[in-house]
């Protein structure tokens, strides 16, 4: 595969990272034109990245010379710019949510036609240690899983690795959630680290999400984002055995239980002259995941979303779907659904929506 040459709508925070990217792997990736509404930004855009950047999607369109267009947008607006795209024929990768409430991803999974190339760029499963902990549960080893708890990203994010780890679809869900606050101590933001002590307010949502046979249970802060007090944490439990954030057991046999690390393997530690990135992450003796990039320095969100323009050109291409728009809106709307279950008090169940028949 040679280059691969993309789009980008939008030039804030979360476009940042796919030129961060583009940087780091010029061999890989190319950012062949923008588009960005505001006039000076995309000036200033022009001057520093050395690439075409319109102020109008109609001139991005017309250009071309892109394999496909990278939407970074507002969840109040990407939905439009998804239908526009999609209706020009341009192959588009999404930025999540792809909208911002049931009636409006109605909207979106109408307006377009069945053979429009969309995939929507969920990261989350392609992160170092999750795709680890993904490969080893569809390894069988430990048993068929019963239950996944995510303490790790918020909303549909979150329910995406819930689903990814059940290996849940379009099933339907009972859904119990409840929200409340707590006090913490004010840590880093997207602007940097906290200037003073200052104590705030922060609100913790804890949902279950019954599939019946499987169940999902979701818990997370906004603050554990960027926290130096609030952890992640995982823990994904089979017939057979578990994994408790990286710690691994499970019954070789009946009377023979293996005890395991996930451990992560980085180049340029020490005397290490490798040069500073992530080799992959090892579990009992092999390799559960290699890291593609090396020797780039990417964090491992910069690596996930790498692997999503990788596996967007495949698609492209002809390629199997990596994360479809049908399950994009699935996430979303089960998010939806949670917040209206801590909103509530009361149980809510999810119904098939269209995108189920995909």
């Amino acid at each position: 595969m040679g280059i691969i040459r993309f789009g980008l709508v939008g030039g804030g925070w979360r476009a940042e990272f796919y030129l961060r990217i583009a940087k780091a792997l010029p061999e890989r990736f190319a950012i062949a034109a923008m588009y960005v509404r505001n006039k000076d930004k995309a000036e200033e855009l022009k001057r520093i990245l050395g690439v075409e950047v319109y102020t109008s999607l109609d001139l991005f369109v017309a250009a071309g010379g892109y394999s496909f267009a990278v939407i970074c947008l507002n969840r109040e607006v990407s939905k439009g710019s998804i239908i526009r795209l999609a209706a020009e024929g341009v192959p588009v990768l999404a930025e999540t949510p792809p909208a911002p409430d049931l009636e409006q991803l109605l909207q979106l999974w109408n307006a377009v036609d069945r053979s429009a190339v969309i995939q929507i760029a969920e990261q989350y499963m392609y992160q170092p240690m999750h795709a680890a902990r993904i490969r080893l549960v569809r390894s069988g080893r430990l048993g068929r899983i019963s239950q996944a708890q995510v303490s790790v990203a918020h909303g549909y994010h979150g329910i995406s690795l819930i689903r990814k780890l059940l290996d849940v679809r379009f099933e339907k869900a009972a859904i119990r959630a409840q929200s409340f606050g707590s006090a913490i101590m004010k840590g880093p933001q997207r602007s940097g680290p906290p200037l003073a002590e200052e104590l705030i307010q922060t609100d913790q949502t804890l949902a279950t999400l019954d599939f019946g046979d499987r169940l999902g249970v979701y818990d997370f802060t906004r603050d554990q984002y960027f926290s130096w007090t609030r952890a992640s944490r995982l823990l994904v439990r089979g017939e057979r055995g578990e994994i408790m954030n990286d710690e691994v057991s499970w019954l070789q046999s009946y009377d023979t239980p293996v005890y395991t690390k996930l451990r992560r393997i980085d180049a340029g530690h020490g005397g290490n002259l490798e040069g500073l990135h992530l080799r992959g992450i090892m579990g009992e003796g092999e390799w559960l995941y290699r890291n593609p990039f090396i020797p780039a320095r990417l964090t491992d969100e910069e690596i996930a979303i790498a692997e999503c323009l990788d596996r967007m050109q495949q698609h492209v291409e002809g390629g199997p779907s990596f994360y479809s728009l049908a399950e994009g809106c699935q996430d979303q709307y089960l998010a939806l659904l949670m917040e209206q279950a801590a909103a509530s008090g009361e149980t809510v169940l999810s119904v098939a929506q269209p995108w189920a028949a995909e």
